[in-house]
């Protein structure tokens, strides 16, 4: 499918006229039942049991086998499976930004339309190709009229539930029937992660019991309207009686949730191709607006989802568009039933005589059409992050993006693309929510789409960009404005000759020092801009005078200062030993400048459990010499001179006591350890040595020695996803709090590393990580033999990552907007500027903006982003980063232009920010009125008139309904009791630091098939979408999302595959302890080795790789990472959650 154009809108629902999905009181409850999203699901079992049932039946291919082909031009509305009667599309004008329309297609003259929102029903009936049918003359006019695509009932409902079978195997057994393609088993849900799999599992529950609910797919589920009470039924609307009768609906079973149950793939339709509309097949005649019989020849389908669009005729008329269809008179055509939506395109209704006879005044009974299946949502016509992230790959792929337009939209984080800085700055350096901003807030508050920065300002470039140039401007510093103190950049206006310059932030006028004067050119332009990196270009540093170094001095070098943990549990579990070993080599990949022979970064070393242990490493020294510190009340430094050294002056020292370390504490038997004392010792250290730095401290357990910074075990994961989780995800003291702002004060950043077996109270602990701007690192149960090579790894990458160090960042913006939030991990003493100990490559900044006053359409608007840093090899320095907006008064120009990682990203922190505020209830709320509420909008104001019954979305933001769900069920906003304490907040502290990149794949994993893998290629294959329906049980699947990845391997993998990669006969052989896979020698195996190492190349840390064979007790846990399908506690499935916020649209619109 080609790439729509941005600014295009996206319809989702089926198309009016054929009277939605079966229901005729749209919107009415059944009987007892509360439509109220996100109450508590159904039971489901224990955490860590394997789902009550997994519908698999046979899987619905993932393309259709006819490429769809859509043809889009500026201001015209594509209409994906809504036809015409006679099969042309109907196109509709709009403002100038495209709409497609995702819906249910009517059938007419014989076809069964391409592009159905539903499946076709699946039928045990061998395929009858019918000729054309007469014209009926129940054809609607107006097609866009009465359709919906109403709410399933939404889960955890008070109904009945039905008897569920565990998953049997896929062929020849017999199945329960398979859910829509996307629809979840029972267990499956939250796009999240954790540090491991849980410990308890247990085995199935045999069934949820009950018999099936009374009330079937037609008065829960996809309806047409029902007409209010006491108003007459008009055109498009069904009386509710019409539909009453016995045999109008297949009794069919239903899951818990509410969804019908189909059964395999669709291969079939029986009977007579029906009108959609109509009451049975019968003649019609053609309706005011519509065409007359066309030669469209019958479309087939080739499995769900696999739809041929028609194409219009030779000689077809052209159809009105979708707003202004006109409607046949309500009661024009005698003997008709109301127009509109009781029945579904191709309906799966049996239409009992009593069903429909006498249902109105004036009608006719009509003939009866064959008994079909219901028809089922089908999630591959909803829109797919996989589909967008292919598109931008393939439009944008490998291609340069140049800076130099205001306002231009840059390809997806997920593409591979090369930035060539013409003026402002990389998109990996710092994307907007938006990048047309609204000239008033009144747009802003009724879009409720945030205007935001996400910020990485040390963000890792391709080896083939230009890395932001050094500028130094002398004794006198860089160049500023003298009212709001901006930098000089590429905004800059000079005038009067160049002997002025105007600031594009505030407008003040300044003078232009005479070392800096330069002419101009007939353009306006200085003859020096191209040589001057701080006039052309989007990002570059300044050297910072002593001006900007505290008390007037320039920085000493930075220092790295590891302390180390010798308790029981530390030595016992191999972290020592294997820690001391891995510092050897891991010292010669300390951080260093371009040009650079040898790291400036000078390196410590302490030892702590109940005491201090400070080594002197002077180069002149034989032997190390050890230091104890045992009053931990008031910690001071024991000496001054060769506690920090340089690496090649002291390597001898060092490297004995690397070896001596495990050797003396080998027999220790103390096990209780303090942590207040030793960050306070690493930062008198940096404060004695006047330098700033990173203390590395790897710690195993809760600090409960008689110490300050003690702690208690407050552990009750009882209460997380309740109203009170606050009282255990917030720090218990104030201690580690305020022990991390004096480290940001001093530039030391502190990360930790963590080995717990027990609850260590990471909410409390972990603050001296989240405001120094440092991270933390956890390895739950750790054993040096199998989680040593994730823990190495992880400790060599942050050594040798880019770094600054003693950092602050000032955000200026242009007249009429401003920064009011900040949402990360640093510290801030005012409003205005971000503190950190640290910083690096990995880490992001997310800023919301807010306007103050109006902006100009023509002069657009301005951001600069001023990071003062000192360098890793003392320098004092100045990272500038600058961005231009378009500003518009236009609704659609502004949709046009979001960026919709940015939106997740940013609205992922703030929630994030508001779980030790609020209550996981309001915070799910808003995160869901706030979408429904950018959805509305768009829906006023930019898409071209239509029925309530279409979902539009806009094309820049139409995976936010997924995107919303996803962080709404994600562990790390929502995570219950089935994870610990711990993790969540481990979860939460992650989130908050992390770049665009790193939070798209961890709300939505990427679920890549293994089995399929051409041994000649080289790149990573092509994700699939996050649902159960996608696993095949002869396939096997890598998920992955930054943090965690899991080995799916079904029960009836190629014997071959099993061999080749994990050289046992069958998957029951294969040791899903392991881990890791065996280095084989054979094509198979070597390729997939080089998959998962490229995925782990690609992300910021380690991702231990856990396998989970098809039915064994961790699978549940898998399938929780498969976001389009039901959560564990209770989150909606895609299709729950979309038709949910269909609703909420609506209510919003009436």
């Amino acid at each position: 499918m080609m790439n729509p154009q941005a600014g295009q809108s996206m319809t989702y629902g089926p198309p009016a006229g054929t009277g939605g999905y079966g229901n005729p009181n749209y919107g009415a409850p059944p009987s007892g039942q509360n439509m109220a999203y996100g109450q508590p699901a159904a039971p489901m079992g224990q955490y860590g049991q394997p789902p009550p049932a997994v519908s698999k039946g046979p899987m619905a291919p993932q393309s259709s086998g006819q490429p769809q082909v859509s043809m889009y031009n500026a201001g015209q509305q594509q209409t994906y499976g809504q036809t015409n009667q006679n099969g042309p599309y109907t196109g509709a004008q709009g403002d100038g930004s495209q709409q497609q329309f995702y819906g249910q297609g009517q059938r007419g003259l014989g076809q069964q339309v391409p592009g159905q929102y539903g499946a076709p029903p699946p039928s045990s009936q061998p395929m009858r190709t019918a000729g054309p049918a007469p014209v009926s003359q129940s054809q609607l006019s107006n097609q866009m009229h009465g359709m919906t695509i109403s709410e399933p009932p939404l889960p955890h409902a008070p109904q009945q539930r039905q008897q569920m079978i565990p998953p049997q195997g896929i062929a020849g057994q017999r199945l329960p029937p398979t859910s829509m393609p996307g629809q979840p088993s029972s267990m499956p849900g939250q796009p999240t992660s954790m540090a491991g799999p849980p410990s308890s599992q247990a085995g199935p529950p045999s069934s949820m019991a009950g018999p099936p609910a009374s009330t079937p797919y037609g008065t829960q589920g996809y309806g047409g309207q029902m007409a209010p009470s006491g108003m007459a039924p008009s055109t498009g609307m069904v009386p509710p009686t019409s539909m009453a009768g016995p045999g109008a609906y297949q009794q069919q079973p239903q899951r818990p949730g509410g969804y019908m149950q189909g059964g395999g793939p669709p291969v079939s339709m029986s009977g007579p191709p029906q009108q959609s509309g109509m009451a049975g097949p019968g003649g019609a005649l053609p309706q005011p607006g519509m065409v007359g019989p066309g030669g469209v020849a019958p479309s087939s389908f080739s499995g769900p989802g696999g739809y041929q669009q028609q194409q219009p005729q030779p000689g077809t008329p052209d159809t009105p568009t979708s707003g202004s269809m006109p409607l046949p008179p309500t009661g024009g055509l005698q003997g008709l039933p109301p127009m509109g939506g009781g029945m579904p395109a191709g309906a799966a209704m049996a239409m009992g005589g009593a069903g429909m006879a006498g249902a109105h005044s004036g009608m006719m009974q009509q003939p009866q059409p064959q008994p079909q299946q219901q028809r089922r949502l089908d999630p591959d016509q909803m829109p797919s992050p996989i589909q967008v992230i292919e598109d931008d790959k393939r439009n944008r792929g490998n291609q340069q993006f140049t800076t130099n337009q205001r306002g231009s939209l840059p390809p997806l984080v997920t593409t591979e693309f090369r930035v060539v800085d013409q003026g402002n700055a990389s998109p990996r350096f710092m994307r907007s929510t938006m990048y047309n901003i609204p000239c008033s807030q009144d747009m802003v508050k009724q879009s409720q789409i945030p205007i935001g920065l996400v910020v990485a300002p040390f963000a890792k470039l391709k080896a083939d960009e230009q890395q932001p140039p050094t500028v130094d401007h002398g004794p006198n510093g860089p160049i500023r404005c003298n009212r709001c103190k901006a930098y000089m950049c590429p905004f800059m206006q000079f005038i009067d000759g160049g002997r002025r310059f105007q600031c594009s932030f505030c407008n003040c006028i300044t003078e232009v020092p005479p070392e800096y004067f330069q002419h101009l050119d007939h353009m306006g332009r200085r003859i020096d801009y191209y040589e001057r990196p701080e006039l052309s270009l989007g990002s570059y540093e300044f050297v910072a005078t002593t001006d900007y170094c505290k008390n007037n001095k320039l920085p000493n070098p930075p220092a790295f200062i590891f302390m180390i943990d010798v308790t029981y549990n530390s030595v016992k579990n191999g972290m020592v030993p294997l820690l001391c070993k891995q510092l050897h080599s891991l010292l010669d990949r300390l951080p260093k400048e371009s040009g650079q022979d040898e790291s400036s970064i000078r390196v410590g070393f302490v030892t702590y459990n109940n005491t201090l242990h400070f080594y002197n490493v002077n180069g002149a020294l034989a032997q190390p010499q050890m230091l104890v510190v045992s009053d931990v009340n008031d910690v001071f430094m024991p000496l001054l001179d060769g506690f920090l050294v340089k690496l090649s002056e002291a390597r001898p020292v060092i490297d004995s006591l690397l070896e001596q370390i495990p050797q003396m504490f080998s027999e220790t038997r103390e096990t209780e350890t303090m942590l207040g004392p030793v960050v306070q010792a690493g930062l008198e250290a940096l404060k004695a040595a006047d330098s700033a730095g990173k203390i590395f401290i790897f710690h195993s357990s809760l600090p409960i020695s008689e110490a300050p910074g003690k702690l208690k075990n407050r552990d009750d994961r009882k209460l997380l996803g309740s109203d009170k989780e606050k009282t255990v995800l917030q720090p218990q003291t104030n201690f580690y709090s305020k022990l991390a702002q004096n480290c940001v004060s001093a530039g030391c950043s502190v990360d930790l590393y963590l080995f717990p077996n027990a609850y260590v109270d990471l909410a409390t602990i972990g603050q001296v990580c989240t405001i120094t701007g440092g991270q933390c690192f956890k390895y739950n149960y750790f054993q040096a033999s199998t989680d040593g090579e994730r823990f190495i790894y992880d400790l060599t990458r942050n050594i040798e990552r880019p770094i600054a160090f003693d950092a602050i960042m000032r955000v200026r913006t242009s007249t009429g907007i401003r920064p009011t939030g900040f949402y990360g991990s640093f510290y801030m003493s005012n409003t205005t500027d971000v503190e950190l100990g640290s910083i690096d490559c990995d880490k992001a900044i997310a800023i919301e903006v807010k306007h103050d006053d109006k902006l100009q359409e023509e002069t657009g608007a301005f951001t600069q982003v001023a990071v003062l840093y000192t360098s890793i090899t003392g320098q004092r320095k100045l990272r500038i980063h600058n961005l231009a907006f378009n500003c518009c008064n236009q609704m659609a120009d502004m949709f046009r232009s979001c960026e919709m990682d940015a939106v997740l990203s940013l609205i992922a922190k703030q929630s994030i920010h508001q779980v030790v505020h609020s209550t996981p209830k309001v915070i799910r709320e808003n995160i869901i009125n706030q979408c429904a509420t950018i959805l509305t909008c768009y829906r006023k104001n930019c898409a071209s008139p239509s029925s309530p019954g279409q979902l539009i979305l806009p094309e820049c933001m139409k995976l936010l309904p997924l995107y919303a769900n996803s962080l709404i069920k994600s562990d790390a906003l929502s995570g219950g009791a089935d994870i610990t304490t711990d993790d969540r907040s481990w979860l939460m502290q992650t989130l908050s630091a992390m770049d665009i990149e790193s939070s798209q794949v961890y709300f939505y994993p990427r679920l890549i098939p293994l089995h399929t893998l051409d041994p000649s290629g080289t790149d990573v294959p092509s994700a699939i979408r996050c649902s159960v329906e996608r696993l095949r049980e002869d396939g096997v699947y890598l998920l992955e999302n930054g943090v965690s990845m899991y080995m799916w391997i079904g029960l009836h993998v190629s014997p071959d595959w099993v061999q080749n990669v994990f050289s046992v006969q069958s998957t029951a052989q294969i040791d899903i302890d392991a881990g890791k896979l065996l280095a084989l020698d054979n094509p198979t195996s070597i390729r997939v080795r080089d998959v998962i190492e490229q995925v782990r190349q690609e992300r910021q840390r380690y991702m231990k790789l856990t396998f989970v064979r098809q039915r064994d007790t961790l699978e549940p846990w898998f399938k929780h990472f498969l976001c389009e399908d039901k959560g564990f506690n209770g989150g909606a499935s895609y299709v729950d959650f979309l038709c949910h916020m269909h609703k909420e649209i609506r209510n919003m619109l009436s």
